[in-house]
């Protein structure tokens, strides 16, 4: 194994690529890590992401979560526009649209993933979205 950091915005990220060519950053969680770079397809796997504000509106988590899969994507070299697949769980179909008119503006019109969006109950009671993506480098 070898093991690496790289620096972005000031913060050390840890980073480990295996002789399997799979690499791991962000790995400091006991039961997961954030981002997975299968490297020789080119295929990045995100884990679900979350607010970190739970206090803000659907809308205002939905933004959240996706400068944080923006931010996890650009640290591999890929981007929105190369999204393959995306899952997208909400607290309440209520919130539905609201989810979906933020995507809408965030999602490369020219480029939409493959998409299923479900309602489910969250880890804490005040998320109301959590979006997790597969996208190639």
């Amino acid at each position: 194994m070898l093991s690496r950091f790289i620096r972005r915005t000031g913060a050390a990220i840890q980073r480990r690529t295996f002789a399997s060519g799979i690499t791991r950053l962000h790995a400091e969680h006991p039961n997961m890590c954030q981002t997975v770079v299968h490297e020789s397809t080119g295929v990045v796997y995100l884990a679900g992401q979350v607010p970190d504000d739970y206090s803000l509106d659907a809308k205002g988590q939905t933004k959240e979560v996706l400068s944080k899969i923006d931010t996890l994507l650009e640290e591999v070299g890929s981007d929105k526009s190369k999204l393959l697949s995306a899952q997208v769980w909400v607290k309440t179909m209520d919130d539905f649209s609201a989810v979906n008119e933020i995507w809408q503006g965030w999602v490369d019109p020219e480029n939409k993933p493959c998409r299923a969006a479900v309602e489910a109950n969250m880890a804490h009671p005040d998320i109301l979205v959590e979006v997790m993506v597969t996208a190639s480098k």
